[in-house]
């Protein structure tokens, strides 16, 4: 017998092995750590609608629901819709919100078409495989079937438009009523008068796709109420974490007992106040673990929150805070400045922490005042379940009452859908 030739024995083993790979390959397939989100111009819309960018952005998934007589039909409705409410609708903002609001019923109809053409054609497949799965932006739904997938992707970025206009057109109470309320009274009389420039402009769409004026006009709802938060700064790895990312891309991790150092942001009560008592102090105890070379990094954590519509930052206060006035370098400071609560500033902390390429599976620090801390680790996980759906890290050891150690979790990556400023 041959040498060359292997047993049969020796081949099927060989055989095994390789579909025992490909099984491994199936399960561990998710977020990819050198995926980069496919961006537009205006990041509120990617950040809150990812799939529904995605179906703008590739060329073959456009042409394909472009082409579609189905989907053809479901604009046109749309369009009459609108057409009738700026004729009918006059001073009744319901009236406008329902033109634009995707009901359950068109939401099944997209539904049933997406599985037409999934069926029928290979590139919303292809997408879901190379972009949707990759992006970690519907993780939630990583255990389902690709075409599963896609559906629910598609019905969150539904719910997420009709979140948006009930709360930034027709005054709903949002999560946080005290921080994220709608910037005008809907009763005002001049008000009407917006909300239709705002649907007639929402005519005015980029692709002729079925989705494109409802999300516009929540777009543009957003943006009139002042409330384009989710793109501060963006894009952040050119602006205002350039220099830090640049360092993270040099850094011996190993080298380190954690990953980081995470400073939670705590708003100001007074309009004209840049930086809390509360902030300050969390810094200088961010920046004493820095200097005892726990971490590489500071990540300081927090968005413009407090007090309602202030123009300043947390995160950016905090970070002059430690360059100017701690000197902390730039480059060892991380900005996240779009956390609106406790519980986003450790989900978001874990989605820079797997976009810019730190290590996963290394346990990072988080450095607060004693009764955050405490909240933290004794209570916030219950209540990210509950909003979340999940769990955005683990706990580690308890050092100190300021200081808590963390495991983020990638399923942070998942976007929330009725948080418009933060999602």
């Amino acid at each position: 017998m041959d040498s060359k030739i292997p047993d049969m024995k020796s081949f099927f083993l060989l055989i095994c092995c390789w579909l025992c790979a490909l099984n491994v390959w199936a399960q561990t397939e998710g977020p990819g750590r050198q995926y980069v989100l496919q961006s537009t111009h205006n990041a509120v819309q990617y950040k809150n609608y990812y799939l529904l960018t995605l179906l703008q952005q590739d060329q073959a998934v456009k042409k394909l629901v472009q082409n579609d007589p189905g989907m053809n039909d479901l604009f046109k409705v749309r369009e009459a819709k609108i057409k009738d409410a700026l004729k009918n609708c006059q001073s009744n903002i319901a009236c406008f919100a329902a033109a634009f609001k995707f009901t359950a019923d068109e939401i099944t109809a997209v539904s049933n078409r997406l599985s037409f053409l999934f069926k029928q054609n290979t590139a919303l497949a292809t997408m879901v495989k190379s972009q949707v799965i990759p992006s970690g932006c519907y993780g939630m739904y990583g255990h389902l079937k690709p075409l599963d997938l896609l559906l629910k992707a598609w019905e969150q970025d539904a719910r997420a438009i009709n979140f948006s206009i009930g709360v930034y057109v027709e005054g709903a109470k949002p999560n946080y009523p005290k921080i994220d309320s709608i910037g005008f009274d809907v009763k005002d009389k001049s008000y009407p008068e917006l909300v239709n420039t705002n649907a007639l402009l929402s005519l005015n769409t980029k692709d002729g796709l079925f989705f494109e004026p409802s999300m516009e006009f929540s777009l543009i709802a957003l943006e009139i109420n002042e409330r384009n938060d989710a793109a501060d700064y963006e894009p952040m790895v050119n602006t205002v974490n350039k220099a830090t990312l640049l360092a993270i891309k040099k850094t011996n991790f190993a080298a380190y007992k954690y990953s980081l150092i995470l400073v939670p942001g705590e708003g100001p009560e007074e309009r004209d106040v840049e930086l809390s008592a509360g902030g300050m102090l969390r810094c200088r105890l961010a920046a004493n673990q820095y200097r005892a070379g726990v971490a590489p990094f500071i990540m300081v954590s927090g968005g413009r929150v407090h007090p309602y519509k202030t123009k300043y930052s947390e995160a950016f206060e905090m970070k002059k805070f430690l360059m100017q006035t701690l000197q902390i370098p730039e480059n060892a400071i991380i900005m996240e400045p779009h956390a609106r609560h406790t519980t986003t500033n450790l989900r978001n902390a874990a989605r820079i922490m797997f976009r810019y390429g730190m290590p996963m599976d290394q346990k990072a620090l988080v450095v607060t005042v004693k009764s955050q801390s405490m909240y933290i680790s004794d209570v916030m996980l219950k209540r990210c379940v509950a909003e979340l759906g999940y769990e955005p890290y683990r706990i580690g050891a308890r050092l100190s009452d300021t200081a808590l150690e963390f495991y983020p979790n990638v399923m942070s990556l998942q976007i929330d859908y009725d948080e418009p400023m933060d999602p």
